[in-house]
């Protein structure tokens, strides 16, 4: 397993509605990031890259059976002999879409698909759109990592999941807006701490309007975050590659000093979610 890998998250504006564009834009940042002196060994995109939050259309437009991405994100990765979590991507399979990760290891191989779990009724993804099911965990260079999108990040639950499988690295593709900054960060932070691994979140910036018209702007400040909540690299609010290198080592480190996983009361959480796992819900606030 390698001890230093080096991450690079895209932060990039998103072109609504359009895939073609948006599918030039990613071939052209990466090629950008893998010109650099000290390449990545792991690039991420945001999330929905390739369409943006086109609801009203995305039957017409989202990429069927995912076709289109998975041949782009193989080819890159082969060409440059690097690991691509996908961001994600509307894939249609048959009358659903999906809001979907694909990942790509160095040799050019899919390695893992992810399908958003949680859907933000905000921005209307619960009618258009359809839930995943499946865990996003998974290997590259023989590091465990896992994924997930946006709205996710809220649910420490499905993150500490993750972690308790061994995942050492977190990515999180978004298109996170304005004016949720503020929990954006915190989430990231807490989610790094709690589990004691690494978040690299990769969020887009620009301009978009939705279903219903209204304008939304997307901030970015993608981040690199360690074990102990500690932000090694950031970016502000336009395009950026924001790469650092981060010590795998360092997640074992930090699990050993402050044991808690050992010191989880796993029996004790099931038996309080038995009694009092069902009686919080929307009808009560």
């Amino acid at each position: 397993m390698k001890e230093l890998w080096n991450v690079c998250a895209i932060q990039m504006d998103v072109a609504i509605g359009e895939p073609d564009k948006n599918m030039e834009s990613v071939l052209h940042l990466i090629g950008k990031a893998m010109d650099r002196e000290n390449k990545p060994d792991v690039i991420v995109l945001p999330e929905m890259w390739n369409t943006g939050y086109a609801l009203e259309r995305i039957q017409d437009i989202s990429d069927v059976n995912g076709q289109q991405t998975q041949q782009m994100l193989t080819m890159l990765a082969a060409r440059y002999g690097v690991n691509i979590v996908g961001g994600s991507v509307s894939v249609r399979e048959g009358n659903q879409i999906y809001n979907r990760v694909y990942v790509a290891s160095r040799n050019g191989d899919i390695v893992s698909t992810y399908d958003k779990v949680h859907l933000f009724q905000l921005m209307d993804e619960h009618i258009y759109l359809s839930a995943g099911n499946g865990l996003g965990t998974f290997m590259l260079d023989g590091v465990k990592c896992g994924v997930i999108i946006c709205y996710d990040l809220r649910f420490p639950e499905w993150s500490r999941t993750m972690a308790l499988q061994g995942t050492e690295v977190l990515f999180v593709p978004a298109e996170w807006p304005h004016p949720r900054l503020h929990h954006w960060n915190t989430l990231l932070m807490a989610r790094a701490i709690e589990n004691q691994m690494y978040v690299v979140a990769c969020n887009r910036v620009g301009t978009s309007k939705g279903v219903n018209g209204q304008e939304t702007t997307f901030f970015g400040h993608s981040a690199i975050i360690d074990p102990w909540g500690e932000t090694i690299a950031a970016a502000g609010e336009k395009e950026a590659l924001v790469q650092a290198p981060i010590a795998l080592p360092l997640v074992t480190e930090v699990r050993s000093r402050i044991p808690v996983f050992a010191d989880r009361r796993e029996s004790l959480y099931q038996s309080a979610f038995a009694t009092y796992g069902n009686t919080f819900k929307s009808d009560h606030l």
